[in-house]
């Protein structure tokens, strides 16, 4: 996807441009890294008030028939059956191994299971969903539909102006809207650590609809950039980078995302691609041989991917996943993977930058606490 003219473009690409936006090939589309404020205005005005961000490059599928939670719960360690209506979970495709394929949200709205998969992942998830379960259930992807996330603490009152009843929603549910009669979905949740929303909408209605929305005071456009940022403060992964088919979900720290009921002695324990594995990760029977950790920089100097961690002796224990130097910690922060011996909290560690030791240290996540409403 070198050549511009390869990539494709969302339905807000008029107005990315429009706003002075600089774009970037992203995930095969063309996309808004960020706006002339500049990445770190934009991560403090979604701290602070309420960002609109443009996720339409992720995928969006509808799983419909009545086997269908039956035979989604079957591709993950996560319990969808037992999900209630309207409400929303964290789900992560195995494979055979036990890796990640890709880490995504759904929705149990009755009619169907609504699934929003990472955008550089949707063609192969979309496959490999339709190869496992595509006899058991109808899987309808909805890849021309546009997705909006609001994100910051006035992301409530923005959108409610426009949606009334948003409101009610706490955060991980969700609830159908129309807005100048287009058909919408809102769930109240988010990549950044803060209260707000996504809204999944029809492409036709997503440029006057974003227009509504930057027309609220509260509200700026954010780019790619202060959206990784944002989600790295939140100790939240990144599909490609923190998480992949070489980890599984207990090497990732995602064992909050395995319910009891899928777990060894649970109602429904196992059935899962790579459960073996994972399970004798989870009771401790087979540890993980590494963990995904939060770092700390004891110096003021970012740490970025790939950047090799060393012990005191100078051997490698570890490698950076993501890092940056955050605006709202004000420190350099990152995620990592490390021998397990070396994922205790407070363990110091030397990321080797340029051939120079930069102490860090292990710490607990989020790096910025988390600002979820949930009622």
């Amino acid at each position: 996807m070198s050549a511009n003219e390869n990539l494709l473009t969302t339905p807000l690409n008029a107005l990315h441009l429009e706003l002075g936006a600089r774009m970037v090939p992203f995930a095969g589309y063309s996309m808004p890294v960020q706006y002339p404020a500049g990445l770190v205005a934009e991560h403090h005005h979604t701290r602070t008030a309420a960002g609109l961000f443009d996720v339409s490059h992720m995928g969006q599928l509808r799983l419909t028939g009545p086997d269908a939670a039956v035979a989604f719960e079957s591709l993950m360690p996560v319990d969808v059956m037992g999900l209630g209506l309207h409400k929303q979970r964290y789900g992560l495709l195995l494979n055979d191994e036990g890796g990640i394929i890709d880490d995504l949200m759904f929705v149990n709205r009755g009619e169907d299971i609504f699934v929003i998969v990472n955008g550089a992942c949707k063609h192969g998830d979309l496959a490999h969903i339709q190869a496992r379960i595509g006899t058991r259930c109808t899987i309808e992807p909805q890849f021309d539909r546009a997705l909006l996330a609001l994100q910051g603490p006035q992301a409530m009152t923005a959108l409610a102006r426009l949606l009334p009843g948003v409101e009610q929603l706490v955060f991980m549910t969700g609830m159908p809207a129309s807005w100048q009669g287009a058909d919408l979905y809102v769930t109240r949740s988010g990549y950044t650590g803060e209260d707000g929303f996504e809204i999944s909408l029809p492409a036709s209605s997503a440029d006057a609809f974003a227009r509504a929305l930057l027309a609220q005071p509260e509200v700026k456009p954010i780019g790619l950039g202060a959206r990784n940022s944002l989600r790295l403060e939140a100790g939240l992964c990144l599909y490609g980078n923190d998480i992949d088919t070489t980890t599984t979900p207990v090497e990732a720290n995602l064992n909050w995302a395995m319910q009891k009921v899928r777990r060894t002695g649970g109602a429904r324990a196992g059935g899962f691609p790579g459960a073996d594995k994972v399970l004798a990760q989870l009771d401790g029977t087979q540890p993980a041989q590494r963990l995904r950790v939060g770092l700390v920089g004891l110096e003021r100097v970012p740490v970025r991917e790939h950047v090799e961690l060393h012990n005191d002796a100078g051997q490698k224990v570890g490698e950076v996943t993501s890092g940056l130097l955050a605006p709202t910690a004000d420190k350099p922060i990152a995620l990592a993977y490390v021998q397990a011996e070396y994922a205790a909290v407070g363990t110091r560690l030397n990321a080797m930058v340029r051939g120079k030791a930069v102490p860090m240290e292990v710490s607990p996540l989020p790096f910025v606490p988390n600002r979820y409403h949930r009622g």
